[in-house]
């Protein structure tokens, strides 16, 4: 384990020591540049300290439907907003859009959505992979937990 953490990884998040960021943040994760000219910009939003702390999964299901609904009533430039498999994050992949306030701005917008839903969206077998596993009221505690925290998601350390 010790070798891994000294030689550079594939995986941009291998290489961040999770022990010295502070969240909530978001961060810019890096930008891909497609062949013709489109930038990818990736966003690493942290809910929840690494290794301290974790979303509870059905809460995290039920914001994760909600973002991903939701994020695209703000932006036109989303691409996807997907968990981090350590229960502690998304991603969130933007086209052609670098400006980091309005993302946090977006951000903001999206989760007092998840705080005025009723429901949580496509929260059944025919549209979901895994229906009995929600939490609206989860959902909501994890977005109102990281709104509390909003004047400080640009400070990563």
């Amino acid at each position: 384990m010790k070798d891994n953490m000294t030689q550079k990884m594939n995986v941009e998040s291998f290489n961040l020591d999770h022990t010295k960021v502070k969240a909530p943040y978001v961060r810019l994760v890096g930008i891909t540049e497609g062949a013709h000219g489109d930038k990818v910009h990736k966003y690493d939003i942290r809910f929840t300290q690494p290794n301290k702390a974790h979303m509870e999964m059905d809460g995290l299901h039920s914001i994760e439907h909600l973002m991903a609904e939701n994020i695209r009533n703000h932006s036109d430039a989303v691409l996807d907003i997907g968990p981090m498999g350590c229960q502690t994050g998304f991603y969130l992949s933007l086209i052609n859009h670098d400006n980091y306030d309005e993302v946090l701005d977006m951000l903001e917008k999206t989760l007092k959505d998840v705080l005025e839903a009723t429901e949580v969206p496509a929260c059944n077998e025919v549209q979901c992979g895994w229906a009995a596993n929600h939490s609206l009221e989860g959902a909501k505690e994890i977005a109102e937990e990281m709104l509390k925290h909003k004047d400080a998601w640009h400070e990563v350390f």
